[in-house]
């Protein structure tokens, strides 16, 4: 019974899928029936032949893999892998290479013969790699073909570099990239203007035939293609979806990339359902917006042809249902996000008293505040709360060279003019601009640069603030050791990122947070500094009294937005209000334009945020609630 509650559960999965609570787990997994291959093939005296793949998806594997090897005796000198791709042209030492890549995860920390390591060479005249590719397809082989093949994806449903076009037949070969690969590669490089144009990859013809295909995929970035390889037709606009006519393939993916596959998104149109009030909430707002109907006016009959007819007869009729749904949407809004003085609070997402609340901001990056959150930011001045803004970050790896030069110049002119000594500033500016225009993709900045840089963001962070309304003595910097790198990739957080928020926090003892919830932020900051700040809550939680009545409110918007039904409290702007944040997110020049790393999204960050904020405020109106201009939204955490 069990087996055939799970085929109709999947039914619309064309492929087999392993969910795992999270990725670690789900590694460690995987890492295990590689071990166990390898263990196999060992014993009776022959080679494991491993596909290995690149990039943070597989990297707890390796990491796994290497525990495995240092502290339970897996040998790797029966192995020989080939790795699925290398950019090309690329030089081998690069810090980007993926030998590079895989020295640094694997290769350097494992028994292997470096004989039976192969990587296409990013190295060869152009003329050479039809031949190479040839020669790299028969050494598999030779070896008597691949055993495992690890896999990720890309967002263009790209597995190894087999981009958007390519055949399923296809073999090793030189392919050109597509713009949205290099555009989630640039900032391994610097810039996606230094992302090489074209790789050398495995062919799906190639992948096919490994005796065994793991495709992985982590967090909720891939949900959208994953559904696409797993539930839709097969194309060559999705490469991944080949893979459905595999019979040795298998996606093991965590819960959140497996958030947008029926089974778990719309649950109600595979199996019977537990009604609670949250996932009414979500069924009733997918089918106003598959309708394209209000809320108010869908009835049993929609109900019943929509997968929902369960809900209405469990909880029916359908109008009642609508009301309760309609209701709970119009309780989110509210125009006073640190409470309604006086007021009776129990319909409102925040609570009336103290009627003047002690309200901290944190900003991951120095303009998080204003561009996610800049409307409810001045909403909460204006309407007398003490309001903090705190800084975890400089920033400062988010500033084009050209603006330092700028800013020293000036400097020096200023220092001039005054009368003061310049000799010691154009010496170091010297030094800068000589650096500037030898610099590497990716080199890490000299001292001085990081400083100049950082106190630009840091300006503009205190004009920001300023514009929304605060004095100066509200205005904090943290400068998270964490992040303070110099690189684009950060140090894990330690003990003192913690103890440093827990000082500000009892410094404030705010009654509210905000924090950026945005954790499709792809370089990761935003979801390192949540993590920081609920350590530190939890931490001042055990001892402090304070914490018992301090409410932590999630915002996004730099990124991406909450779904409808996740929101809890939604604060609308007037066009005025509208105009007042994008100004305030113009203190950031450094930002406008074009930003340093814009991710997959080249909008202008003011922008991005006007659009989703008004996106926002289309979605509650489409489903029948008020027109306003723009909206905000909050959800709560619960500790």
């Amino acid at each position: 019974m069990a087996r055939l509650n799970l085929l109709e559960e999947t039914r619309f999965e064309k492929i087999p899928v392993t969910v795992y609570e999270n990725q670690h787990i789900a590694s460690k997994k995987v890492a295990g029936r590689i071990a166990d291959i390898i263990r196999k093939k060992e014993a009776r005296g022959e080679k494991a032949v491993l596909g290995l793949a690149t990039g943070a998806t597989p990297s707890e594997v390796y990491e796994e893999l290497v525990r495995l090897h240092k502290e339970e005796g897996l040998s790797f000198k029966n192995v020989i892998t080939f790795n699925l791709d290398e950019y090309y042209p690329m030089n081998p030492n690069s810090r980007q290479s993926y030998v590079t890549y895989m020295n640094e995860v694997l290769f350097d920390h494992v028994d292997i013969d470096p004989e039976n390591i192969h990587i296409p060479d990013g190295t060869l005249e152009l003329e050479e790699i039809a031949e190479y590719c040839i020669q790299y397809e028969n050494k598999i082989e030779e070896v008597g073909g691949l055993d495992f093949q690890i896999l990720g994806i890309g967002r263009t449903g790209h597995i190894g570099f087999n981009e958007p076009g390519s055949a399923p037949n296809s073999g090793t070969r030189l392919i050109t990239l597509d713009d949205l690969t290099r555009r989630d590669a640039s900032r391994a490089f610097g810039g996606k203007e230094n992302v090489p144009t074209k790789a050398i990859t495995m062919g799906i013809g190639t992948i096919f035939k490994a005796r065994e295909i793991v495709l992985m995929a982590w967090n909720t970035k891939k949900a959208s293609i994953i559904k696409k390889a797993v539930e839709g037709e097969i194309s060559g606009e999705v490469p991944a979806t080949y893979l459905q006519l595999s019979d040795n393939v298998e996606f093991v993916l965590d819960q959140d990339a497996a958030s947008e596959l029926t089974r778990f998104n719309t649950p109600w149109l595979v199996k019977d359902c537990v009604w609670d009030r949250p996932l009414i909430k979500k069924a009733v707002i997918w089918l106003s917006n598959e309708l394209k109907k209000p809320i108010l006016k869908l009835t049993d009959e929609d109900y019943n042809t929509h997968g929902m007819a369960q809900l209405a007869t469990e909880q029916g009729p359908a109008y009642n249902i609508n009301i309760d749904v309609f209701n709970q949407l119009q309780h989110t809004i509210t125009g006073w996000p640190g409470g309604k003085p006086h007021a009776d609070d129990s319909q409102r997402p925040e609570r009336a008293e103290p009627a003047r609340k002690r309200s901290v901001i944190f900003s991951p990056h120095p303009d998080d505040d204003v561009i996610s959150m800049g409307g409810t930011f001045i909403r909460l001045v204006d309407q007398g709360h003490d309001v903090h803004v705190a800084y975890q970050t400089s920033g400062n790896t988010a500033v084009w060279d050209t603006d330092v030069l700028r800013y020293i110049e000036f400097t020096i002119d200023f220092k001039k003019s005054i009368g003061k000594e310049t000799k010691e500033l154009e010496e170091i500016y010297e030094k800068m601009r000589d650096f500037i225009s030898k610099k590497e993709p990716n080199q890490i900045d000299l001292p001085e640069i990081r400083d100049v840089k950082g106190f630009i963001r840091k300006a503009e962070a205190i004009a920001g603030a300023r514009y929304a309304g605060l004095t100066d003595d509200k205005i904090h910097f943290m400068a998270l050791p964490f992040y303070e790198t110099g690189k684009t990739k950060k140090n894990p957080p330690t003990d003192i990122d913690v103890k440093m928020t827990m000082e500000l926090l009892q410094e404030i003892k705010p009654h509210q947070i905000f924090a950026a919830g945005d954790f499709a932020d792809p370089h990761g900051t935003h979801l390192v500094c949540f993590k920081i700040i609920l350590e530190a809550m939890e931490r001042l939680r055990e001892t402090e009294e304070w914490t018992k009545d301090c409410w932590l409110w999630m915002y996004r918007g730099a990124w991406h937005e909450f779904e409808t039904h996740e929101i809890e409290m939604a604060v609308p702007l007037s066009p005025q209000e509208v105009e007042r944040k994008k100004l305030a997110i113009f203190q950031h020049q450094s930002q406008k334009d074009r930003p340093v790393f814009p991710g997959d999204d080249e909008r202008e960050f003011w922008v991005r945020a006007q659009e989703r904020n008004r996106e926002t405020a289309q979605a509650y109106h489409d489903l029948g609630l008020a027109d306003y201009e723009a909206m905000e939204a909050f959800v709560r955490w619960k500790f």
